[in-house]
């Protein structure tokens, strides 16, 4: 099992150079078809101007010369990597678009929102509409540090949900390639259910070829299971986090689960998701 095409949002934003290398080196590790997609917001200035048809002009001349650079920046890097790729520039609703073709790759890598970066922002909620709405694997960077290495040493977050079994089933390729897995599970101390569904996934993933550890780790106080595995990370020194992604509608109002919400805000190291 391999990943044979890649998509990486492209934007604007300072840290869109990091996470376009990132995509080209795992491109290079399956020798996957990389395709950019640019879609930024067209809209947030509108506003203030209202229908000032001078000022759409300029900010039309605007948007077209940033994507002009951020064309050439990517296919320049590709070529740099000796990748060919594919630029993408489609009109649209920027989830409905991204959602769109996201479904036709095999892993999409996105960047965390950053506050102090407002060339991150596309549309509220745009990583996770995307992650929940494309039906693949979506790598999500963070927007701050360095990603030195990504893959060689892997923990999972397992609570036996849907989410997450497909997330290890779409993360397959990397873990195949990890030097180190773990399979963690969070769960209240006085939880003894998850041991042995730990030992079953850590068995299912030796028949591919994985050799993982496990372990259960408690929840304690009032740290939140978001919060835990970022201390995991942190203990195990762990370059990827793989974990199933959680969110509902509700009153059109997007209801997130309390641990995707965490990543989404807090990550510190790339983290693999699927719903």
């Amino acid at each position: 099992m391999s990943y044979k095409t890649l998509l990486v949002h492209i934007d604007d934003s300072r840290r869109c150079d990091a996470r376009v290398a990132l995509a080209l080196d795992l491109a290079q590790r399956w020798d996957a078809h990389l395709i950019g997609l640019y879609v930024v917001c067209e809209d947030f200035a509108k506003p203030l101007f209202g229908n000032d048809d001078g000022f759409v002009a300029q900010l039309a001349a605007l948007s077209a010369d940033r994507r002009e650079t951020a064309q050439q920046a990517f296919l320049a890097a590709a070529e740099r990597a000796g990748r060919t790729a594919e630029w993408r520039t489609p009109d649209g609703s920027p989830v409905d678009v991204t959602t769109l073709h996201a479904r036709h790759a095999d892993l999409l890598v996105l960047g965390q929102p950053d506050p102090h970066d407002p060339a991150t922002y596309v549309d509220r909620h745009f990583v996770g509409e995307v992650v929940l709405g494309a039906g693949r694997p979506a790598l999500v960077i963070p927007h701050a540090g360095a990603v030195p290495t990504l893959g060689e040493n892997v923990l999972i977050a397992w609570d036996g949900s849907r989410e997450a079994s497909r997330a290890i089933a779409d993360a397959m390729p990397l873990l195949q390639r990890a030097r180190f897995v773990s399979v963690d599970v969070v769960g209240p101390t006085h939880d003894r259910e998850s041991g042995p569904s730990a030992i079953d996934v850590a068995a299912w993933l030796e028949a591919h070829g994985v050799r993982a550890s496990f372990s259960t780790t408690p929840r304690l106080g009032v740290a939140g299971t978001g919060a835990t595995l970022l201390n995991r990370v942190s203990d195990l020194h762990a370059d990827l986090l793989v974990m199933g992604a959680y969110g509902h509608s509700r009153a059109r109002e997007r209801v997130w689960g309390g641990v995707t919400r965490t990543m989404l805000e807090s990550m510190t190291v790339p983290v693999l998701m699927a719903h």
